[in-house]
């Protein structure tokens, strides 16, 4: 029997997969545990529809996570922090800064998907910033005195 699975199941497979299973095993477990649906004709015209629809619509959000990765790529941010003798600085720039002036730039992006090097004095560095699943930018650092 085919069922279109609703969830992930070990040994069996991920959501979304149409898998072939025994009867008794689809219908006495699967189905009212709410793991999976019956494949149906209909259903698994339906299921194939909404995969296409996701691939496209994927594809575009793959396709704007890259154009706002290229814009963040090439900008270059000047970060003013305060530093003590010897060009030291007072603690590090943190990725919450480094989103703080992206967004005063006018990008969206939250400090969870940036990732900063470890920066403890003055000079140029290179953060990355997430933008998409698998699409990241790096973005050019330069840490001056304030």
């Amino acid at each position: 029997m085919k069922i279109i699975l609703k969830k992930d199941v070990a040994n069996l497979g991920d959501a979304g997969e149409v898998v072939e299973v025994k009867t008794g095993y689809a219908l006495n477990y699967l189905v009212p545990q709410g793991f999976a649906a019956i494949g149906t004709p209909a259903a698994l015209k339906q299921h194939e529809e909404t995969i296409r629809q996701r691939a496209h619509k994927e594809a575009k959000n793959i396709a704007e996570a890259e154009a706002k990765a290229a814009k963040i790529s090439a900008e270059t941010l000047q970060i003013a922090v305060k530093v003590g003798e010897n060009e030291k600085l007072y603690g590090s720039v943190t990725a919450a800064q480094v989103a703080a002036a992206l967004v005063e730039k006018g990008y969206e992006v939250d400090k969870k998907n940036v990732e900063v090097p470890e920066i403890k004095e003055l000079g140029e560095f290179e953060a990355k910033v997430k933008c998409y699943k698998g699409v990241f930018a790096t973005l050019k650092l330069n840490v001056v005195a304030e």
